[in-house]
Formats: C-alpha cells, sequence, structure tokens
C-alpha cells in the first residue's frame, strides 16, 4: 500500500528557473578574469553539481578559489532579478500545501543562494524542511541528502517522493529508494532522463498534482505538517 506523505523538491529547473542569474554571474566572473564568454546553454547543462564544480568547469584549476569568491559575490544580487518560478510551479506548492503535505528541498546550491531564491519569490514558509549540499558530507548524486530528510520526518524511502530535473537528481533518489519524477524543465535532456530508470518523466512539474492524487487513490494519505519549520543553515 502506498502511503504518501512527503514531496521533496530539487530547486533550479524544477520549481524555479535561475539559469539568467547563473549566466549572468559566471560570465561576469569570466569577464573579471579575462576569459572568454560562455553561452548560456553551455551554463545550464553544467549546472547542478554545486557552485564550485560549476565553477571549475569554465576556468583553469588554479583560478577556481579566485573565481569563486568573485562569482558568489555577485550571484547573491543576480540571483534577485534573474529568477522566476517555473510554469505551475506555485499553483502546485499552493495546493500540495493544501492537502497538508509535508514539502522539502533538497538541493546541491549552497544554502546561502538558495535562501536568497525563497525568499525573492516568499517561499520561506512554503518548506517545512531545507537541506543544501553543503549541509551534507556527500551531496547529490549520493544518497546522504535524502537520507537525512527522510530521517527529519522519521520516514521511509516509500513515503517521500522526489522531483528533480537532472539525472543527479534520479541516480539520487535510486540510491536513497525514493520514487522519483524527473521533470524535463532542466538541465538534462528526456533522454537522459528516462535512460536512468526514474519512477515517472513529466513535461512541466505541474503534472505532479496528478501523480500524487494517483498514489493517494491507491491508499497513501498525508501527513500533518512538523510543528517546527527547520531550515538547515538558515
Amino acid at each position: 500500500m502506498n502511503n504518501l506523505k512527503l514531496v521533496i523538491f530539487d530547486l533550479d529547473g524544477t520549481l524555479v528557473d535561475a539559469y539568467r542569474g547563473v549566466a549572468s554571474s559566471i560570465n561576469y566572473t569570466l569577464g573579471q578574469l579575462h576569459c572568454a564568454p560562455i553561452d548560456d546553454e553551455s551554463i545550464k547543462r553544467a549546472v547542478g553539481w554545486g557552485d564550485r564544480n560549476l565553477i571549475a568547469t569554465f576556468v583553469a584549476q588554479e583560478d577556481v578559489d579566485k573565481a569563486l569568491s568573485i562569482f558568489r559575490q555577485h550571484h547573491a544580487r543576480a540571483l534577485k532579478e534573474g529568477t522566476i518560478f517555473l510554469p505551475g510551479a506555485k499553483q502546485l506548492l499552493k495546493k500540495l500545501k493544501t492537502k497538508k503535505y509535508a514539502l522539502a528541498i533538497a538541493s546541491n546550491r549552497p544554502t546561502r543562494f538558495t535562501h536568497i531564491i525563497l525568499k525573492h519569490l516568499r517561499l520561506q514558509q512554503t518548506f517545512d524542511y531545507v537541506l543544501c549540499g553543503d549541509k551534507v558530507e556527500h551531496p547529490k548524486p549520493a544518497a546522504d541528502i535524502l537520507e537525512r530528510i527522510l530521517k527529519k520526518f522519521s520516514l521511509m524511502p516509500d513515503e517521500a517522493l522526489y522531483v528533480g530535473d537532472m539525472v543527479i537528481d534520479v541516480d539520487t533518489g535510486n540510491r536513497a529508494g525514493v520514487r522519483t519524477v524527473a521533470v524535463v524543465t532542466g538541465s538534462s535532456t528526456k533522454e537522459e532522463l528516462s535512460s536512468c530508470k526514474p519512477f515517472k518523466v513529466i513535461d512541466r512539474v505541474s503534472q505532479i498534482a496528478e501523480i500524487v492524487e494517483d498514489l493517494r487513490g491507491r491508499g497513501s494519505s498525508p501527513t500533518s505538517h512538523p510543528e517546527e519549520r527547520s531550515d538547515e543553515g538558515s
């Protein structure tokens, strides 16, 4: 019997489009280092592994620390101007809250920048728990981040659903034994996502409402929200 109580989301490419802000900060950084700019699509394909790995994709190893410092300083501003909801995401979150599902974020984006996005989009009170890759020993694609979230809610893997946009998300979910839905609005293609064998592949995040209702119809029931809202690193 299904018993879905918790829906966990990746952030970038899943709920929000922050690629404009990322591209702006990357190319600003490259300019400061007198490097040629990078096209937006190449930058989009490189995100998801944390900002240090993102920077290391485009600069020499000896310049990573300097570049990362420049990037982070610029990015704190750029995110406020270049981040929007993906279509249907805001409405989906409201619907899940109304139905009393617990909601969490599992992102490899550093905690500081995740909270900038949540504050910018007025989502601070939406999520019961926010956990980022800089707060676990092994970030995605390791299972640590999902296992920590499950432990926080005292739930088993089959009581949660994870939603992400990248192969790294599907790999994380599979390793944690959590049903993972892949949405094709981010950095990975539909073919790449399908090859990792997620629970489902969808075209837009709003379709999660249908999936949740289907699981609920098979016997799942939501849980009440935890009394304490806890954001790692806030």
